[in-house]
């Protein structure tokens, strides 16, 4: 990808919206779990741990609106929902998944910068 030098306002405006959609901790979550394939609700809810069922309907809503994941109601007594990423969704997989490896692997070095920086450190001098 080549380095943009001339930065407009809309740019700036449309990865601002994009950014505050993938940049939720609850979007991150959902989209890696529905990574592996379709579920239903009350599976995601189960595995997204500590989210409400409030909060998991405004995340499945946007996701949605936003073109990431699709909702399907199976004709069945009583209806089956499940939610699955679409096309664009699926391809935010490897990002989302390369940026929280990224976090695992860097989160020593980042609270060790933090305890210098507050001065907290307990580490010897060098």
């Amino acid at each position: 990808m080549k380095p943009r030098h001339m930065h407009l306002p809309g740019d700036c405006k449309a990865i601002s919206a994009v950014l505050a959609r993938i940049g939720d901790k609850w979007t991150v979550l959902v989209v890696n779990f529905l990574g592996s394939g379709a579920k239903r609700f009350s599976e995601i809810r189960r595995e997204v741990g500590g989210i409400s069922q409030r909060m998991l309907t405004l995340t499945l809503r946007a996701l949605e609106r936003d073109g990431l994941v699709t909702r399907t109601v199976h004709p069945t007594n009583p209806p089956r929902v499940e939610y699955a990423l679409t096309s664009l969704g699926v391809s935010l997989l490897e990002p989302v998944q390369a940026l929280g490896t990224w976090a695992i692997d860097n989160q020593g070095p980042m609270e060790a910068a933090r305890a210098k920086f507050d001065g907290t450190d307990k580490s010897p001098e060098r």
